[in-house]
């Protein structure tokens, strides 16, 4: 454990003493606020207007988790997928690139340890950003009163799929040398698994159940809803040791080489 935490310390540190971390964090929350805002605007435009109208069945469908903190959470997970990337492109690669993998691989460090250290570094980072935009739904709370429950839930669904990002990333920085590679692998995988649910409207019961499975965001989705289900976090869970798995393989595979 000690070990772990002694690699996690140093991720930590090689992040924030370059741009990348402030760049990315910076970015993240621009970008996070602008969607907030814009969605607050919208949803406090359509509430004057239904109220000088007198509509009131538009009213009751008026609601802070429909229209501004679900919307808010998806688009989270759009700049997620961008800043991933990002983040863990230099996990392996850059020790590669800098000689320093090979000294790595030959201290008493085990594989298991390696892995888990650049991994929970990169997550730590990722958690950070997300606790950030924590000032968002805070201001909806002190001002407005949205569900707890499915607040509660959609942000573990973001945190979920934090996870999954990163340990794609993680992956994918094993099997290069180049950060550039590592971070364009990266974003093609996360961006498969974004879009993978699109055709199932036009695809057979069978293949549109399973695309509709394999898709973060059919599961995501769910939780954003306040709907926790089992197979969700199954499919979650699935996904992060499948991917840690392989990276501790690829990792594995580079010692004995």
């Amino acid at each position: 454990m000690k070990n772990i935490l002694v690699i996690v310390g140093k991720e930590i540190r090689s992040l924030f003493v370059s741009p990348i971390a402030y760049v990315v964090l910076t970015g993240f929350l621009l970008l996070g606020g602008w969607f907030f805002f814009n969605l607050l605007f919208r949803f406090s435009y359509l509430l004057t207007l239904y109220t000088g109208l007198q509509n009131r069945q538009g009213l009751e469908g008026l609601n802070l988790n429909d229209y501004v903190i679900a919307p808010l959470l998806h688009n989270l997970t759009i700049i997620l997928v961008i800043m991933v990337p990002i983040i863990t492109m230099r996990s392996f690669a850059e020790e590669k690139r800098s000689g320093t993998y090979e000294l790595l691989l030959t201290s008493p460090l085990t594989v298991t340890e390696l892995v888990l250290g650049k991994f929970l570094g990169a997550l730590f980072f990722v958690l950070v950003m997300i606790l950030l935009t924590g000032i968002y739904p805070a201001i909806l709370l002190f001002y407005g009163n949205p569900e707890l429950g499915t607040l509660a839930s959609g942000y573990l669904g973001l945190f979920l799929l934090a996870v999954v990002f990163v340990s794609v990333g993680l992956l994918t920085s094993s099997l290069t040398e180049n950060q550039i590679v590592a971070a364009v692998t990266c974003f093609v995988v996360l961006l498969l698994l974004y879009v993978l649910s699109w055709p199932a409207e036009t695809a057979g019961a069978g293949l549109a159940g399973l695309l509709k499975y394999l898709s973060v965001v059919e599961h995501f989705s769910e939780m954003v809803k306040g709907v926790i289900d089992t197979k969700d976090l199954v499919y979650f869970l699935t996904l992060i040791f499948l991917s840690l798995f392989l990276t501790y393989r690829a990792v594995e595979a580079s010692r004995w080489r």
